[in-house]
This record gives structure tokens, sequence and C-alpha cells, in this order.
């Protein structure tokens, strides 16, 4: 489920690519320690090798710490841009609803499957205007 994304417990990073950050040093054979802006200080600057991408230069892959609006805690709140598809999966006592939602700052291929029950009861102003909020 979409929501509150911390970067502490959670993982630090976890799930989109934020920086670039310069390397300070490297700290065994598969963690490095990045240099941090004073915004991030509360994140502990090493990170294992699965959790970095190398840089590529294509700017629309790179989402600045100042677009996704870090709160104190490390954390930042998902904000859904519009309902992509809707679909009802039936149990064996119940059908279940849900909806393909597209998040801001992410691309149509992370759009997630989201209980469609949990979504109007956060956002109802995605059913409002159709599907579409701005």
């Amino acid at each position: 489920m979409k929501g509150v994304i911390r970067f502490g417990k959670k993982g630090k990073l976890s799930p989109r690519y934020i920086g670039p950050y310069r390397i300070a040093k490297r700290i065994g054979n598969v963690a490095y320690e990045l240099e941090l802006p004073q915004e991030l200080e509360a994140a502990h600057p090493v990170f294992h090798i699965s959790m970095l991408k190398k840089c590529i230069g294509d700017p629309s892959l790179i989402l600045s710490t100042e677009s996704i609006r870090i709160k104190d805690n490390l954390s930042y709140e998902e904000v859904p841009v519009r309902i992509l598809d809707h679909q009802v999966r039936r149990l064996r006592t119940k059908d279940v609803a849900s909806i393909k939602v597209l998040w801001k700052n992410q691309f149509i291929e992370e759009a997630t499957w989201e209980a469609e029950e949990d979504i109007k009861k956060r956002y109802p102003h995605l059913f409002e205007s159709g599907g579409n909020a701005d």
C-alpha cells in the first residue's frame, strides 16, 4: 500500500531513486558512503551497492529532494495523480474491487494496484472528477 514512505526503518531510499549523490568513500567490498545533502542528514550515509544506481545522466530518472518534500522525520507522502484501471477480484465469499493508481513522480510502469475502498477514503477527489486529479 502506497502512502507514507519512510527512509529510516523501511529502507533508506526505497522505493525510488533520488539524487545523484557523490560517493565519498568505499567501505568494504559492497558498501559505499555517500555525500548526502543537509535535508537527509538524519539518514545513515552508508548504503549497500544493491541500493545504488549508476547515474546515467538522464534527468527524467532523477528526483530532487525538494520536489518530493522530505519531512523532518525523513518521510514523504506519495500523491496519487489518476486512476488508470479498475478490476474486481472474486474471492470465495466476497468481491474485492481494486484500482490501478498512478503516483506523482513515478512512471506508468510503477503504478500500483490498491484497494478501491481505501483510496476512496483517503483521496475522494480522484473519483469525483472521473479519475483525473492534477
